[in-house]
């Protein structure tokens, strides 16, 4: 399947599954044509076309480049809540993402240190740039959208509906054929994709972005790789070095650093 078919099958199943729930709930779904202009920015951002650039770059260069451009997200976060809400730049912040970055850094090194200074490596670090920045831009119009009074559930129906969207014009624009693979394997997978990796794992986040910040809510991008390592050592054979272990330290003492309340 291509990727741009599959992201967008994806949220689409995702967005009918949200439209359903709020339909049985009776939650309104109008909004301006003002709200639906920020809703599809952040379905595209979001769920769209930052996703794409995502399968783009691994197709490149290893993965640990791309964990290693998401670890960045807690410094964009703080940066774009800065330009865009004025929010203040705390050096705890600054000192947990630059532990954060550091981490990711040395639990892949071992995968970095193999990279070539080849154009297709050039290739997929700029795909990774792409892909980190338009879904930093994807969370600030989240965080506008939910200061805006924007639902959770509501938002993430549109949000889903206009990245699924997104993503297919893409895939149409570059000439892929539609198409679907009806094997078991697929289907759960896409299943799974749509009910725990789209709606349970965004409405988490956009609950703890509402929370607590960009961010703080951005060290999901250190976290997530180091989860992905755990899976991957309990099913697919992974073995810890030295350097894994030091990285997860650096990067789970900056999430420790990061998560501290100020005091008075």
């Amino acid at each position: 399947m291509a990727p741009e078919l599959s992201v967008s099958y994806r949220f689409l199943l995702a967005s009918v599954l949200l439209f359903a729930w709020c339909a049985v709930r009776r939650l309104p779904l109008r909004f301006s044509p003002r709200e639906h202009v920020w809703l599809a920015l952040f379905g595209a951002g979001s769920f769209g076309v930052g996703y794409v650039f995502v399968y783009y770059a691994e197709q490149h260069v290893v993965s640990g480049l791309v964990a290693v451009g998401y670890s960045a997200s807690p410094l964009l976060g703080m940066l774009g809540m800065r330009l865009f809400f004025r929010t203040p730049m705390t050096r705890r912040v600054a000192v947990a993402s630059i532990l954060g970055v550091a981490g990711i850094v040395i639990v892949f090194y071992p995968e970095l240190a193999r990279l070539q200074g080849s154009a297709a490596t050039a290739k997929g670090a700029l795909f990774t740039a792409i892909s980190v920045l338009i879904a930093a831009l994807g969370t600030m119009v989240a965080y506008r959208n939910q200061r805006s009074g924007v639902p959770l559930w509501q938002g993430m129906a549109w949000g889903m509906l206009y990245g699924a969207l997104s993503v297919l014009a893409i895939g149409l624009a570059t000439g892929k054929a539609l198409a679907f693979e009806t094997t078991p394997a697929y289907m759960l997978s896409l299943g799974y994709l749509a009910m725990l990796g789209s709606i349970a794992a965004f409405a988490s986040y956009l609950t703890l972005l509402k929370r607590i910040g960009a961010a703080r809510a951005g060290y999901i991008g250190v976290m997530v790789p180091i989860v992905a390592l755990l899976l991957s050592a309990a099913f697919e054979g992974f073995r810890f070095h030295a350097l894994t272990w030091l990285g997860i330290g650096v990067s789970v003492a900056g999430n420790v650093l990061i998560l501290r309340t100020e005091r008075a």
